[in-house]
């Protein structure tokens, strides 16, 4: 069963605390017009091994971003499902899973631990009035009772604000699609974005399409060894003629017979055929698989329905007709 409820939390950052003790928590005071909240950031997982895994994007861009600052201050309920606000670490094209990296919360030494690096930008976010901080996870609350941490009442805020599919079988009650968690920082006056993503060892990079559990072990994943690496969205020909290039990164032969690619709606193009060691084939886009110039992702599935790769483009990116967006 997935979480009980999913959104986001939109607000400013006023306080926070380091996560210490047997299971802690990154804890942060966020405000908004009416408001207090906290949000609680692991840093440290229940499961071993205990090191959690992180990645911190300083230049984030997705498409959903374009929607996301026009929410409201406070908390936003999300809908599951592709093409909305809500976060999949595997089907949203995020990032690529290769460039998360392994931390311990706290250690001895300037900015070596997960505490510290998510200090670094929410005291950046703090010192500054016009960012807003975007957590998204599962709520609490209110309740009538002080906060335990920074005292305000009711007592209410986020968390769960990591990957929330693939858990090991004594937490796979929490599973499903399209319920991530994660922390946005919107920095308007820079123009900048900064994402962090958090996930357990325990958890699982591909999920079932439908409960977010862990696929079974028989299906061998394929990560990477076919690219997604370019592809021509905002075409200057009447009507367009958009194309997507794929790399085999491999030294075999690869058959992408039952192979397909998904577009942000899961509309998939069916592929076919042999890509050579190292050979790259320019594939012609066709209904029902659709790329927006307002942005959009591509996924690359094998024929097990298991993602390959996955990328992300913005509406800037496509601004220019004729011109191929390099990934």
């Amino acid at each position: 069963m997935p979480l009980k409820k999913y959104g986001v939390l939109k607000g400013t950052a006023i306080a926070r605390r380091l996560g210490a003790g047997p299971s802690p928590h990154y804890q942060v005071r966020i405000i908004d017009q009416a408001k207090d909240h906290r949000i609680a950031v692991n840093v440290s997982s229940k499961l071993p091994p205990s090191d959690l895994q992180y990645l911190v994007d300083e230049h984030f861009q997705h498409p959903l971003l374009e929607e996301l600052v026009k929410l409201p201050l406070g908390f936003t309920s999300l809908p599951g499902g592709p093409g909305g606000l809500a976060l999949d670490y595997i089907r949203g094209n995020l990032f690529l899973p290769d460039l998360m990296r392994t931390l311990p919360p706290n250690i001895p030494g300037p900015d070596n631990d997960l505490n510290e690096k998510l200090d670094h930008y929410f005291q950046r976010t703090m010192a500054n009035e016009e960012s807003f901080v975007y957590a998204f996870g599962e709520p609490w609350g209110p309740e009538n009772v002080k906060d335990k941490y920074f005292g305000f009442l009711p007592g209410q805020g986020i968390h769960d604000i990591h990957m929330n599919q693939g858990n090991d079988p004594s937490f796979a009650d929490q599973d499903g699609v399209w319920q991530d968690g994660g922390v946005l920082i919107h920095f308007p006056s820079d123009g900048q974005w900064v994402g962090i993503f958090l996930k357990f060892q325990s958890q699982a990079w591909h999920t079932d399409d439908q409960t977010g559990h862990s696929i079974i072990p028989h299906i061998v994943p394929r990560d990477g060894v076919v690219r997604i690496v370019a592809a021509l969205v905002n075409d200057t020909h009447t009507p367009e003629q958009e194309t997507i290039t794929l790399l085999n990164t491999s030294p075999q032969p690869v058959s992408l017979d039952g192979w397909a690619l998904a577009d942000k709606q899961k509309h998939k193009l069916p592929l076919s055929g042999d890509l050579a060691p190292g050979a790259t084939r320019l594939l012609r886009v066709a209904k029902p698989l659709e790329l927006s110039n307002q942005g959009g992702v591509i996924t690359l599935l094998d024929d097990q329905g298991v993602k390959v790769d996955g990328v992300s483009y913005v509406k800037e990116q496509v601004r220019q007709p004729g011109w191929t967006v390099v990934f």
